[in-house]
């Protein structure tokens, strides 16, 4: 089984190939992985692939151009495997999740994020999108590589025993709105106008909005079980949308 891991940081991914059971994988023959970073697609000479967030805030956002290029790339390479992205807005992985992709068949493509995250544009490049649970990391690293050896544990040969995971079960925090960055247009899809009109209210109105409808959409679990005036208001809005558009 084949990994691609779209990484700023490929040295990270390369130390965990050096170790243990994945060690015994790739010697074995039995696992592959490859790196591609989205820096080898940057345009500057600073190889830079980040830029400031629209509607303002604090960290960098990762520009689409760099990121999609590179998926493109590894698609090419396992034009048949599915793209998966890791985001704290995704499915959370489990172990039957990770069955699930060992006994696929197919190889994988990992997309690593880092600072705040992706430009939402890079998602129309993805399949599905994980999460290992409701923390913060400095990057997606680390969850690619948990997901490896997880889905590894299940490759014939790799592992003599398979182990059984602990299920964690979380109750607070909202999922994070979507994250814009240059240019305005990216293939046809735009930033929203309302990040661009510099009215701050509006911007963090559309952001609490957007905040709860993900969460209300993927993780319903995660809503308080008291809303404030404003957020009920907005949850209404959004179940109304959502019954119109289903």
């Amino acid at each position: 089984m084949k990994f691609i891991f779209i990484t700023l940081f490929p040295e990270q991914i390369e130390a965990a190939g050096r170790h243990s059971m994945i060690k015994r994988g790739l010697d074995a023959g039995l696992l592959e992985t490859e790196c591609i970073n989205p820096r080898d697609f940057s345009t500057d000479k600073h190889r830079s692939v980040d830029d400031t967030p629209f509607g303002g805030g604090v960290g960098m956002v990762l520009k689409p151009g760099p990121m999609v290029e590179a998926i493109r790339l590894a698609k090419q390479k396992l034009p048949d495997a599915p793209v998966i992205a890791m985001s704290p807005g995704g499915e959370t992985f489990s172990q039957p999740l990770a069955e699930k992709w060992a006994r696929s068949g197919q190889d994988l493509i990992l997309v690593c994020g880092h600072y705040e995250g992706f430009d939402e544009r890079v998602y129309h490049w993805v399949d599905a999108k994980v999460s290992i649970g409701d923390y913060v990391l400095t990057g997606g690293e680390l969850p690619a590589l948990i997901i490896m050896d997880a889905v590894s544990r299940f490759i014939p040969g790799v592992l003599g025993k398979l182990a059984s995971a602990e299920e964690d079960s979380f109750a607070t925090g909202l999922l994070e709105y979507p994250q814009y960055t240059r240019p305005v247009v990216f293939e046809g899809l735009e930033v929203p106008e309302v990040l661009r009109n510099g009215n701050h209210k509006l911007i963090a109105r559309w952001r609490r909005k957007e905040s709860l409808r993900a969460t209300y959409l993927k993780r319903p679990d995660l809503l308080p079980q008291e809303l404030s005036r404003e957020d009920a208001g907005l949850l209404r809005e959004i179940k109304e949308e959502t019954e119109q558009n289903p």
